[in-house]
């Protein structure tokens, strides 16, 4: 399948990113990721002493026949890291209106994120929320993967507004790697909580924060803003009622970056026309360091 327009120049900027596990995920298939499974694999950890019942086969003769003593080589197996992408395809994404900004960044990380992962060689899937029914594509290791999550994402239009978390909590049951891309406008507290109940299910859980220019910087001219999932509610956007929705906006902001911090997500923002979505899903797949979980 031929892949056009924007989405194509986007995997060819992603190739060769590689995204580390932010922590020692759970042995299974062997892939890239450092296992909390005891293996023989060519990447020494350390030694121990031999004990009854170890297979003999992992003793390290060599340095038996140096000390007279048995010592078990020990070393870290490799495994895949299933990842799903939750994307946010409710009517507050399709803002700004002229544009569809948001969901245009959205759908592009969510296609970028998958790629990279796919490209180490982890299963991907995808779970898209906002109209009557969630879409859901189980993660798949097979290369027809990414094809099927462009095909999926370039047929949703934002729109309504069902939550998201209740998609979330059924697709992240049998990943280890959960990437939710949302503004969190109307139920960020819903999706802190299955986040963070996977956090303390060894889930590696990733929030981006996905914030339209237009939002932060408001014009500064007479304008009447309709908030997109209830059109009745209509507002003046000028004088103090603008330096008014500024301070509850950016507190709020605030406040979901510090939830989500605080209950161990991976918290990150990406603010549309501020960067590129190659260099966001750059520095969003960045290692930060990788933290063992027994």
């Amino acid at each position: 399948m031929e892949i056009q327009g924007e989405f194509a120049d986007l995997l060819d900027a992603v190739r060769g990113i590689r995204w580390p596990a932010r922590t020692v995920v759970r042995g299974g298939i062997p892939g890239a990721h450092t296992s909390r499974m005891w293996g023989s694999s060519a990447e020494l950890t350390e030694y121990r002493p031999y004990r009854q019942g170890d297979e003999l086969r992992r003793i390290d003769w060599k340095l038996f026949a140096r000390s007279d003593r048995a010592y078990i080589r020990l070393s870290n197996d490799r495994s895949v890291l299933p990842t799903m992408i939750a994307l946010d395809a409710s009517a507050s994404m399709a803002f700004p209106i002229a544009t569809n900004g948001k969901w245009r960044m959205a759908a592009q990380l969510g296609v970028g994120l998958a790629a990279v992962a796919r490209n180490g060689g982890d299963p991907v899937g995808l779970v898209i929320a906002g109209g009557s029914e969630p879409q859901f594509l189980q993660p798949r290791m097979r290369r027809s993967a990414i094809h099927e999550i462009i095909r999926t994402i370039s047929g949703t239009t934002p729109g309504g507004k069902s939550p998201l978390a209740p998609a979330i909590s059924i697709a992240a049951q049998s990943v280890g790697r959960l990437v939710i891309v949302s503004d969190f406008l109307g139920d960020a507290n819903e999706i802190l909580t299955v986040a963070s109940r996977l956090v303390a299910a060894r889930h590696e859980v990733h929030a981006i924060h996905v914030l339209a220019h237009e939002e932060i910087h408001p014009v500064s001219d007479a304008a009447t803003v309709t908030d997109p999932e209830a059109s009745e509610v209509r507002r003046a956007l000028t004088g103090e009622t603008r330096d008014a929705y500024l301070a509850a906006f950016g507190s709020w902001r605030e406040g979901v970056a510090h939830d989500f911090s605080d209950a161990g997500v991976i918290y990150s923002t990406v603010i549309t026309g501020d960067e590129t979505p190659d260099h966001a899903i750059r520095r969003l797949t960045a290692p930060r360091g990788v933290s063992a979980i027994a």
